[in-house]
């Protein structure tokens, strides 16, 4: 796991070394071990790089051959590199090192973009063709790895943070009303190519790019996710799903232990990652650490889940470490945790996973997480919505939208408001073929989409932020693709994720199965109170940060009754204005 960064410019000159310097830097807490530069002529790579695969330098980066003309610079794990350095050498391929970065490079030489099918694992590249001088960037399925885009006339520039592309300069701070739309009504996701920023974009997942010298680019779509059985699945029941799931979960849960360091699990409590420590402890994993988080309880919810936790912890013997953050703590550590977000993110769970990470980086350099469940195996209440209803697309923006297209206009100051922007790309979302049941329309919105620009960027970046790699055994490409073809009705039962919790019950103990679902918010964020609601109010009103965004009228609203103005899915709706001030405040935006 790693930070990449590099320029191509088109105007004949010399890539800018000095600004990929400083983009490089920024992204040194996502590569604390080591770092380096290359530059030639148009083209400059920067990286930095966390240990992981193979700890010797011979695995440095960027990495250059200059026998096959090819430099590439790698954020990101590929699983499956022991068998594709075999099928290399069988082609008469030699290695230097006993990592996965040269077998990226080398599969690349060998089948150019076909290599990208091939790979099984988490993935953001560039790969420079030097006599051919271009620029050949991908990103994984999906979307697990970062990749930001800033394009003019004069070059191209990536990051794999937006943060660290601002440090190189040239960047607008202009935003992107249409990504302000989404923000305020898509739960806060912004989806591919946008972001806030209207000089900013992101690669799609699944999606490659190819580009020259002379600005001439082409972009392909090289992976998608089509819902329904096969033909010879038909017939197959909830017992056969069970156990083809169970067994996609144990390779996916074994390929991700492939590392020259420790694996750890972060734990919930949820069955989600106490299948992940079963899993493992199945596999003989030893002296396995897990680590929770909790906070202070408050407006009557509960801050933690460590019943759960704790059981799991000693039900498998692992070494358990909690920790329980304060008020105090959350309001010191926002700005932080903040100014580690590539964009703005209302889940609580970012905070929760910062604070975290921070400490389970001081134990291990690898963890494995239970995110992508819900999305995969209907495990959110709004698919039963979906399901059978006269318009699914409106139960679905009934369940996940924030607000309404009126009350987002009265949100906005004129000059940010448009037509239903979010909708609009919702509804084209659900037309779109590759799914016909109503419930797989939402389940492929929300793991394509949703999916990529929450929860799996949230984790990147809280986790990276403190050099800790995350891998994600739901997201490995043939559970998700196997996930697709289980039909809804073995999802939807039992308040959702049926299948997945009958292949749990083979596992992990039933208490932690067949208690109600466990999504713990970080309370104080969610009930805004005391110092909390203070230092919002301030941060919304002071004269000084008024950047014109929203309605005073609604600000008033919203500061009157925080405690009653919260989204459908339960999130409030003032933290979510002051969660954008809050960022682009720690970016100087």
């Amino acid at each position: 796991m790693c930070g990449i960064a590099g320029e191509l410019r088109f105007n004949h000159q010399p890539a800018d070394l000095a600004a990929i310097e400083r983009v490089t830097h920024h992204l040194a807490p996502r590569g604390p071990d080591a770092h380096g530069f290359y530059s030639a002529g148009p083209l400059a790579f920067g990286h930095r790089r966390l240990k992981v695969m193979d700890l010797e330098a011979a695995s440095g980066q960027p990495m250059i051959d200059n026998q096959l003309g090819l430099a590439l610079v790698f954020n990101g794990a590929i699983y499956n590199y022991p068998e594709l350095r075999s099928e290399l050498e069988a082609l008469g391929y030699q290695f230097h090192s006993r990592g996965d970065t040269e077998v990226l490079l080398k599969g690349y030489h060998a089948w150019g973009e076909a290599l990208l099918p091939k790979l099984n694992g988490m993935f953001a590249f560039a790969i420079w063709e030097r006599d051919r001088e271009e620029l050949f960037i991908a990103r994984d399925r999906l979307g697990i790895k970062p990749l930001y885009l800033s394009r003019n006339g004069e070059r191209l520039r990536f990051a794999s943070s937006l943060p660290a592309l601002l440090a190189g300069g040239d960047i607008s701070s202009a935003l992107d009303p249409v990504a302000l739309n989404h923000y305020l009504n898509f739960h806060s996701v912004v989806p591919a190519p946008r972001t806030l920023l209207a000089d900013v974009q992101k690669l799609p997942p699944a999606t490659w790019l190819r580009i020259d010298a002379n600005g001439h680019s082409q972009q392909q779509r090289w992976w998608q996710l089509d819902y329904g059985p096969q033909a010879d699945e038909v017939e197959l029941q909830l017992p056969d799903w069970r156990d083809r799931l169970l067994d996609g979960l144990r390779q996916a849960v074994s390929i991700r232990q492939r590392a020259a360091v420790d694996v750890g699990v972060l734990l919930s409590g949820g069955v989600d990652s106490s299948l992940l420590v079963g899993l493992l402890r199945e596999a003989g994993v030893e002296n396995l650490s897990t680590f929770s988080i909790g906070f202070e309880d408050a407006g009557g919810e509960r801050g933690d889940e460590f019943h759960y936790s704790d059981l799991i912890a000693r039900h498998y013997g692992t070494r358990h470490q909690q920790l329980r953050i304060d008020e105090a703590e959350i309001l010191e550590q926002l700005p932080a945790a903040f100014r580690a977000m590539s964009e703005p993110m209302v889940s609580h769970d970012c905070i929760a996973f910062y604070l975290l990470s921070r400490e389970v980086a001081k134990h291990c350099k690898v963890v494995q997480s239970g995110q992508g469940a819900d999305e995969l195996f209907a495990g959110y209440h709004w698919y039963a919505q979906v399901d059978g209803a006269p318009d699914p697309l409106a139960a679905y923006r009934t369940a996940f939208f924030d607000r309404s297209v009126e009350e987002c206009q009265a949100t906005l100051q004129p000059r940010w408001q448009g037509p239903d922007w979010a909708g609009d790309f919702v509804r084209e979302h659900f037309a779109s073929p590759g799914a016909s049941a109503a419930v797989d329309k939402a389940l492929r919105l929300d793991s394509t989409v949703m999916l990529v620009d929450d929860p799996v960027k949230r984790v990147d970046n809280m986790t990276m932020a403190w050099g800790l790699e995350a891998r994600t055994p739901f997201l490995d490409y043939r559970l998700v693709e196997l996930s697709a073809r289980i039909p809804a009705r073995f999802k939807l039962p039992d308040g959702g994720k049926h299948v997945l919790k009958e292949a749990a019950r083979l596992v992990i103990p039933h208490e932690v199965i067949d208690r109600p679902k466990g999504y713990f918010p970080v309370p104080g964020l969610k009930h805004l109170q005391g110092r909390t609601l203070d230092w919002v109010r301030e941060l919304l009103l002071d004269p000084s940060q008024d950047r014109g965004l929203f309605q005073p009228a609604m600000l008033d609203r919203l500061l009157g009754d925080p405690q009653g103005q919260l989204t459908p899915l339960r999130g409030s709706k003032l933290w979510q204005l002051a969660a954008l001030h809050l960022w682009l405040n720690e970016h100087g935006l």
